[in-house]
């Protein structure tokens, strides 16, 4: 059974893959609690950007949040990125193309109507061609699931 973990809580020295939840949070719907269904059958410890009450009104909660994702960005041992359909998330497209350019497996998930879905497949197809772009959160799922059994493997 997967852990869950939401920001801003720390995991405790779990000795299971970390796995990064990416992708759009404000003016999207709430894809994560889908794919933490998704791989609950795993082993993965899943951190999740998304809070379920984020502090709008606490001026430092922007700060605290960034960090957070900073820190466990690193900490993680594979990120997943879900691109939604919604808005364009101009800081997960950042994300994407750092930690793009690093050795750390990466799994890319795109919603069909995605506006900038061409340059994200361009893009991750031209830095890590290994990487297969996913167009459903099942089929993101999959590919997470496959690697956690030692399937597939992503340099």
């Amino acid at each position: 059974m997967a852990t869950y973990i939401e920001a801003l809580d720390e995991p405790k020295d779990m000795p299971h893959d970390y796995l990064f939840l990416a992708g759009g949070i404000t003016g999207t719907p709430n894809w994560q609690q889908e794919i933490v269904k998704l791989l609950d059958a795993t082993d993965l410890v899943l951190l999740n950007p998304r809070r379920a009450n984020f502090p709008i009104g606490d001026p430092d909660a922007a700060q605290e949040q960034i960090q957070w994702e900073h820190k466990h960005l690193r900490m993680a041992d594979a990120i997943l990125f879900w691109f939604p359909k919604e808005t364009l998330r101009p800081i997960v497209l950042y994300e994407l193309g750092a930690w793009s350019m690093t050795d750390k497996p990466i799994f890319v998930g795109v919603h069909p109507d995605y506006a900038r879905r061409q340059d994200v497949e361009i893009q991750t197809g031209l830095v890590r061609p290994e990487v297969a772009i996913a167009y459903s959160l099942q089929e993101l799922a999959a590919q997470v699931v496959a690697w956690s059994n030692g399937v597939g493997q992503q340099s």
